[in-house]
């Protein structure tokens, strides 16, 4: 493994689980130090042990991602951890699913809101050179009749990751983003989903070509965490 990320410091936002875990730990198996936040602190501490086991230096810190003011306190702290920032992924979700005031508000304060007070805090600490990767969803990009407020809000960060690019162009900041399908991950929504709501679980399998039954809903989230490093190296994007 090429260890061209060494002398890196990586942000990862919403990084315990699925592929928020995978892209950290892409990272770390690269030569990144690495920071990853979330709000669950069992996961949050096997997944920061999993990145030190690489060799690397590795931070953790338990964030309530809607919560603007834990969000500033947060970033400050990785940053003095490991000694700079050079990449923020942006990977939290509030999972808001249905279309009532609950749905829409989880999507829009974790989802979008999340993206948006993430990288105020980290633009101030990155140098020319560095880089953003937003990660939205396949539902950004397609409607559907189960998921009303997170394609919505996931095609919301398309947009602001557009618009990123343009405004931190000029500080030699680039910006991506990365849109997976639907990943099956211990823990996460889709497992869940795959015995409370069943019908759902199997009409989105059945939309998936590979149907990859045997490494979950739409792939492993090592698949989808792929593009990540690569929109974070450094040359023309």
């Amino acid at each position: 493994m090429m260890k061209d990320f060494a002398g890196k410091h990586v942000i990862v936002m919403g990084g315990s689980r699925g592929i928020g875990r995978s892209t950290a730990l892409a990272f770390a198996r690269r030569g990144a130090a690495v920071s990853i936040c979330a709000r669950t602190p069992g996961p949050l501490a096997a997944t920061r042990q999993e990145i030190a086991d690489l060799g690397v230096a590795a931070h953790a810190a338990s964030v309530d991602l809607a919560d603007a003011a834990a969000i500033d306190a947060y970033l400050p702290d990785a940053v003095k951890a490991l000694g700079g920032l050079d990449i923020l992924v942006n990977n939290a979700s509030g999972f808001g699913h249905s279309d009532d005031e609950a749905g829409w508000g989880a999507s829009f304060d974790v989802d979008l809101m999340a993206v948006v007070r993430g990288s105020h805090a980290a633009i101030p600490h990155m140098a020319a050179g560095g880089a953003i990767v937003n990660i939205s969803s396949i539902s950004g990009l397609r409607a559907t009749s189960r998921s009303a407020p997170y394609g919505a809000i996931k095609a919301a960060v398309m947009h602001y990751t557009a618009s990123q690019a343009k405004m931190l162009a000029r500080q030699g900041i680039r910006v991506n983003c990365v849109a997976p399908g639907s990943v099956e991950f211990p823990g996460g929504t889709w497992e869940d989903r795959k015995t409370s709501n069943p019908d759902l679980y199997n009409s989105t399998l059945a939309t998936i070509p590979l149907h990859r039954q045997t490494t979950g809903l739409g792939g492993h989230p090592a698949q989808a965490c792929a593009a990540a490093p690569p929109c974070a190296a450094p040359g023309p994007q």
